[in-house]
């Protein structure tokens, strides 16, 4: 039987095989090994080579939470209390709490701890005192400040860390075990051997192992001072890195975290220490910068400052034991240990800490390209209203002149997002094609034109006093963030924008657009670079969360979100300090009043709802006046109805509606919802006032459309709808910044800001008031002062 279930395995194995290229990828999935016989035999990962335990690691944050076996390791800083003696336990049981859930949740997971001196140090200094007065009875020469030996204090410590641990752990239904390692250990072949297939077995018995080096024997480290090559500094000597397959050096629990990393196959090694991570000098340093993340060619850019004041191993030795692990596989994180809920921000893929990572993609971090796009704002800033016009011009024309280049790119996300099984309307919003080129070409050219008098536009320009004149002026925001989903045709065309008012712009696209999106940026970034200011927008490619991207208030001036309700809500609802544009729902309603052309209603109905149903400004309730259902000859409901299900749109009804139909169309189980499809709602209201309550009960303030032939109710509706956009007799299809004349818009806005409804250039424009005087100080102002005020408008520069 087993023979002959070997035999099946072995052929589903091989099925694998010729799926991943990378066998030991799948033998690592199975714990199990094919001979040559084809009998499947378990790996006995104590006899495993080092250049067999090579994997690949994560090549960016968002993969950790992929990560299955961890490995943490808790420095002496993160879980001793600042006077070194005793512990952090509020902190140590946050840390604990963090490890049990992932070890709920199916992680696997190993402790490397410190804390037994300290420990041990508490308890000693309490008996010490305790029994001060018979010492200095029986030892009357003894020194009555008695310091405690390290090697006392950790054999009296361990007992009583590992008791609280397992008190700890206990909480959760946890269990642990207590592993103490020497040096010696890793040098006898035995008792390593021995040493993993213990953790091998504790592990599968879904036990914590909670690993130390034996302090009570381990000898003292000895610090030699030498001359770092990095920066001329002086740094503590605390081991050396035997690069060979044999390991590496045991001089810390850095080291030892990263050994045992290594050679069970650990996924993530997570180093816990006081300081937020490597940064590139001295953190308490000016202009100290942390590194998020850490490739190998940021090592020649950093410089260490001093070790932890606890503990044996400082950020140098950290730093070398991250790289060493990451050489053999195992994806690290070092983070301050301090920091609330640490472990589950990293596994779900955070920004905490400093991320090792092998990737060469060379894509820099959004901060620094924020940085950048600063830098590049102020060059454009500096342009004249024709040379940026130009640059909108130059892009306009490539998005014509290198069409296929764009559509071959556009095809390869097509074909992935098919694979995937991406929803029609969103494949509908990702796909490109040549008209659609040349649409965002004429809208792009129709910015440039109305761009020239755009940035440094005077708004008021007032005579203060003699000599005194004041100037409000048009400025760029600053630096924007636009998020999009799968809507690769908002890149050039938020980009066009950016150029046009001057303004820095960070663009964070949707995954299924990736290829697209990399290729309209080419285009872009050669557009920038004939006005030399490649650099003022930038596609932010990593894998940034967004929740991190929202909390750049330092870099980022303004967010405008584009997409899903959920994305914006999302957004809004987190980006506590950087002001949010945007909408999160387009929930548009048609009014159809009793006075109606019902020929136009049927036609303006047709396209607000089945032209781009997927659009925000797609109708989703359709409103009629009772009158139109009631009377006998009223055939209106009837035809629209008609009308709508032979275009494919499925309807719900009203409460309302539901109540006078003895059978029709099901109840809409929401009337406040955006249904972004072939779909929508039909509600019964009394009067244009009842139609303006529904909307302002269930609508979005996004557009909303009334249909009457009488003009005094079409201007109370548009007077009392609180919308962004009210029409007569239009369409809500109208509501976009190229039908506007804007050229393209870069969002549409249902907030009650300076920007509202659909956002083109001066949308992206604050202002600043320019002073102008000769020698004017406000104590002249006073009362019986020399000096008066006129307050005169002055007429506006051309």
């Amino acid at each position: 039987m087993s023979q002959v279930f070997a035999k099946g395995l072995t052929k589903n194995l091989s099925k694998f095989n010729s799926i991943f290229a990378n066998k030991s990828f799948v033998r690592s999935l199975c714990n199990v090994t094919i001979g040559k016989d084809g009998i499947i035999k378990p790996i006995d990962k104590r006899t495993l080579q080092t250049a067999d335990r090579r994997q690949t690691t994560f090549s960016d944050r968002s993969q950790l939470r992929y990560a299955k076996r961890l490995v943490i390791k808790l420095g002496s800083a993160v879980i001793t209390r600042e006077d070194q003696n005793g512990l952090a336990l509020g902190r140590l049981a946050s840390i604990v709490e963090q490890v049990a859930e992932c070890q709920i949740e199916g992680r696997e997971c190993i402790m490397v701890t410190s804390g037994a001196v300290a420990f041990g140090k508490q308890k000693l200094a309490q008996e010490l005192l305790m029994t001060l007065t018979m010492r200095e009875t029986l030892h009357p020469k003894e020194d009555a400040n008695h310091i405690v030996e390290p090697r006392a204090a950790a054999a009296v410590g361990q007992s009583g860390l590992m008791s609280l641990y397992d008190a700890m752990f206990a909480q959760y239904g946890v269990r642990i075990a207590q592993v103490l390692l020497t040096k010696p250990d890793f040098h006898n072949e035995e008792t390593r051997k021995n040493l993993f297939a213990t953790l091998t077995e504790l592990i599968s018995l879904n036990i914590v192992p909670i690993i130390n080096t034996n302090d009570a024997v381990t000898p003292p480290m000895l610090l030699v001072e030498e001359d770092n090559p990095v920066k001329g500094s002086k740094r503590s000597n605390l081991y050396e890195i035997d690069h060979n397959d044999k390991g590496i050096s045991i001089k810390d629990n850095d080291s030892l975290a990263a050994m045992l990393s290594a050679e069970i196959q650990s996924d993530l090694l997570i180093l816990m220490s006081d300081v937020d991570g490597i940064y590139n000098k001295p953190p308490w340093e000016d202009n100290a910068r942390l590194l998020h993340t850490f490739s190998r060619d940021d090592r020649k850019n950093i410089r260490f400052g001093k070790k932890s004041k606890v503990g044996t191993g400082g950020m140098d030795s950290k730093l070398n034991a991250a790289t060493w692990a990451l050489d053999r596989g195992v994806s690290v994180v070092i983070c301050n240990g301090s920091q609330d809920n640490a472990i589950k921000h990293i596994v779900a893929g955070r920004k905490i800490g400093t991320f090792f990572t092998e990737s060469t993609t060379g894509s820099l971090p959004a901060d620094t390209l924020a940085e950048n796009a600063r830098n590049g704002c102020r060059i454009l800033q500096n342009l004249s209203p024709a040379e940026r016009a130009d640059c909108v011009n130059t892009l306009a024309d490539l998005l014509v002149s290198k069409k296929d280049f764009i559509l071959d790119a556009n095809q390869k996300d097509l074909a992935d997002a098919q694979r995937n099984g991406l929803a029609k309307p969103l494949l509908n919003r990702l796909s490109l094609s040549a008209e659609k080129l040349r649409g965002l070409s004429t809208g792009l050219k129709q910015i440039a034109e109305t761009s020239h008098s755009i940035v440094g536009r005077v708004l008021r320009h007032t005579k203060l006093a003699d000599g005194l004149t004041l100037k409000q002026v048009t400025v760029p925001i600053g630096v924007l963030l636009v998020i999009f989903e799968s809507r690769p045709d908002s890149l050039p065309q938020v980009a066009a924008l950016s150029i046009a008012s001057a303004n820095g712009c960070l663009l964070k696209g949707g995954k299924e657009a990736t290829y697209s999106n990399k290729a309209l940026m080419e285009i872009v970034k050669e557009a920038l670079s004939t006005v030399g200011a490649t650099n003022a927008i930038s596609l932010i490619s990593t894998r940034e969360e967004i929740s991190d991207l929202l909390c750049m208030e330092k870099h980022i001036d303004l967010i405008i979100p584009r997409g899903s309700s959920e994305l914006v809500r999302t957004i809004q609802d987190q980006s506590q300090r950087i002001p949010v544009l945007g909408h999160a729902e387009g929930i548009c309603h048609v009014y159809v009043d009793r006075d109606a052309d019902l020929a136009k209603a049927l036609k303006i109905v047709r396209d607000a709802k089945c032209d781009y149903p997927a659009a925000c400004n797609a109708m989703e309730t359709l409103l009629i006046h009772e009158d139109l259902f009631l009377n006998s000859n009223a055939s209106f409901f009837n035809d629209v109805c008609n009308m709508l299900k032979h275009e494919g749109v499925t309807i719900y009804s009203g409460p309302k509606l539901n109540q006078v139909l003895t059978f029709g169309p099901p109840q809409a189980k929401h009337l406040k919802h955006e249904y972004g499809d072939l779909a929508c709602c039909i509600e019964l209201v009394k009067d244009v006032d009842d139609a303006i309550r529904h909307i302002h009960k269930y609508g979005s303030s996004h557009t909303d459309v009334i249909i009457t032939e009488n003009q005094m109710a079409a201007e109370h509706f548009q007077k009392q709808v609180d919308s962004a956009c009210v029409f007569h007799n239009a369409s809500s299809r109208f509501a976009d910044g190229f039908r506007f004349g804007l050229g393209a818009e870069v969002g549409i806005s249902t907030a009650r800001i300076h920007a509202r409804g659909p956002v083109g250039v001066e949308g992206l424009l604050s202002t600043k008031w320019i002073l102008d005087g000769v020698d004017h100080s406000a104590a002249e102002f006073s009362e019986n002062g020399p000096r008066q005020y006129v307050h005169e408008k002055l007429p506006l520069p051309n």
